[in-house]
């Protein structure tokens, strides 16, 4: 295993800030929503993460396998193959690495080769021998609300008690499957799945009710970057906005997350989430 300092990297991460932290999304996938195949060849990937630290990002996160809803899934050798060699140069060069992935074989060989940062967004569900992988390396986790895979998600939007509660309540028992494991809390952070089994307006919703997802005592990370329930927003039903012309309003929610005070904010346009951030700090700061 390559060698890291685990604490270090857990105190750098939940060290008090001025700003949540910025996690640059790097998609090393042919069919991602938003970017799929434009990193796809290690080359560019790199240069891409190197470009979203620069800009500000606190940590990028590499994924090989999107989630988009439809998505199929790849093959475990194939998710290997477009990860590790991004996550060893990038980590390789002091970039702080996220593994986005929901199978254990993945993350453990994602750790070996430098991450410190595994982003399951099954939360454990997928591929529970996952959790063991965290208690052993000790990485930060995150764990997302999910309830299936990309093929058929869509088919489990249904919450009867309301999707802030049913969220915050999936949520706390993934946190308590994630004790039982042996996980320490301290390195645990919550993602409430915008858009994954939820509709527009469960999203929303979750958006204006995030007190209640930190009330189970965690930081929380929010991923609302390009969505569709934006593109609704800003377009039409019929024509929603393209993904391509949603950040401006994808930045009005980076403002509003960072004064409410989330831990984290996903985003795919570093540059442009580092710029508002300042903004916003500088009018906040006293003359």
């Amino acid at each position: 295993m390559a060698s890291w300092c685990w604490r270090c990297a857990v105190t750098d991460l939940f060290a008090l800030g001025e700003r949540p932290r910025v996690m640059g999304v790097l998609n090393v996938t042919p069919d991602s929503f938003s970017d799929g195949g434009r990193y796809a060849a290690v080359g560019p990937a790199v240069q891409h993460g190197l470009e979203m630290t620069a800009a500000g990002a606190d940590l990028v996160d590499v994924g090989g396998e999107s989630t988009r809803p439809g998505a199929t899934r790849p093959l475990v050798d194939e998710e290997l193959h477009r990860v590790l060699p991004v996550v060893r140069e990038l980590s390789g060069q002091g970039v702080t690495v996220s593994v986005d992935t929901m199978r254990a074989e993945v993350a453990e060989a994602a750790v070996a080769a430098g991450a410190q940062v595994v982003n399951d967004v099954s939360g454990g569900l997928a591929d529970p021998r996952i959790l063991d992988v965290v208690r052993d390396s000790g990485a930060v986790y995150v764990a997302m609300h999910w309830r299936a895979h990309s093929d058929r998600m869509t088919r489990h939007a249904d919450y009867p008690e309301g999707v802030v509660a049913g969220v915050r309540a999936e949520l706390g028992e993934r946190l308590e499957a994630i004790a039982a494991a042996g996980v320490d809390l301290d390195r645990v952070v919550l993602d409430p799945g915008l858009g994954f089994a939820k509709t527009q307006q469960h999203n929303w919703e979750l958006l204006q009710h995030l007190d209640e997802i930190e009330q189970l005592g965690r930081p929380v990370l929010v991923g609302a970057s390009r969505k569709s329930f934006l593109g609704g927003l800003l377009g039409t039903d019929d024509a929603p906005r393209p993904v391509d012309q949603r950040e401006a309003g994808h930045l009005a929610l980076v403002v509003l997350l960072a004064q409410y005070g989330v831990w984290g904010l996903r985003v795919h346009d570093v540059r442009a989430t580092t710029d508002a951030l300042a903004v916003l700090d500088r009018v906040a700061r006293p003359s």
